[in-house]
């Protein structure tokens, strides 16, 4: 069984097609008892997604499926805040405005360089391209404002195509540090299975960064397939209840109003 799909984009995210209601239907069809509409809330310049999110009518659609699907899905209400660290107003204002559930972390841009494509990498030794993310993202965590940091190490997903795999204990001092701020300020991690649909195949983190979030005393994991297209819903997260369970966890969660409770798994 498949607990939960925590990370799903609809046509309410530039990059993605399908509907709530194809989404909310193909959950339906797997058997997923909960989802999270996590739509792209970016706010930083030349991001395709910049500013696209439109709140009102996210909302007006989620109560909508609700009304239609609620005796066969709970569905909650959520964002993938962008570098949200680098634009604390606005970030603000759209938590402080609407009712969400849930809301991810994710960093895809270093300064003004986007780590999802080749030219980050090639310009730049593998320490630095990888150092230079996770310091960013230890400067996310600590000034928060979010549930769970959205796929942690996904810089490996074109670093892959440039340096080979993505070996986690060459940076482990720095990704440590980011697992202890992130303990420290009540941040959980998402599995997320996107990376396991590409050449890196793994999902993101890892065994070994989920291993050592929760030897730091981290206990909030949520599940996420990243899905833009119908059939990446629920994509291998059967899997990864076994991989949140080979890494000590007994409980995945679930949000409802911003707060966790937890599920055993």
């Amino acid at each position: 069984m498949i607990p939960q799909d925590y990370h799903i984009h609809t046509n309410f995210s530039a990059d993605a097609k399908p509907s709530m209601a194809e989404m909310c239907e193909r959950a339906i069809a797997l058997g997923i008892p909960e989802i999270c509409f996590t739509e792209h809330a970016d706010f930083t310049p030349g991001d395709f997604c910049s500013y696209y999110f439109k709140p009102d009518a996210y909302f007006q659609e989620i109560e909508r499926c609700r009304a239609i699907y609620g005796d066969r899905l709970t569905i909650r209400a959520g964002a993938e805040m962008g570098e949200s660290h680098l634009f604390p107003y606005e970030t603000e204002l759209l938590m402080d405005e609407y009712p969400f559930d849930f809301i991810i972390g994710s960093l895809h841009w270093v300064r003004d360089e986007l780590v999802l494509s080749r030219e980050y990498f090639e310009k730049r030794s593998k320490h630095e391209a990888y150092q230079r993310y996770f310091e960013e993202l230890l400067v996310m965590v600590r000034v928060g404002g979010f549930d769970v940091v959205g796929h942690f190490d996904v810089v490996k997903r074109y670093g892959y195509d440039v340096y080979g795999p993505f070996d986690p204990h060459e940076h482990e001092e720095i990704i440590r540090e980011v697992l202890k701020a992130c303990v420290e300020v009540g941040i959980g991690l998402e599995v997320n299975t996107s990376t396991l649909r590409r050449p890196v195949n793994e999902p993101s983190p890892s065994l070994p960064i989920l291993r050592w979030y929760r030897e730091l005393g981290g206990d909030i994991v949520t599940l996420g397939s990243d899905a833009h297209e119908l059939e990446h819903v629920g994509y291998a997260l059967q899997d990864m209840v076994e991989l949140v369970k080979a890494a000590g966890f007994e409980r995945i969660a679930v949000f409802e109003n911003r707060q966790a409770r937890f599920v055993p798994i």
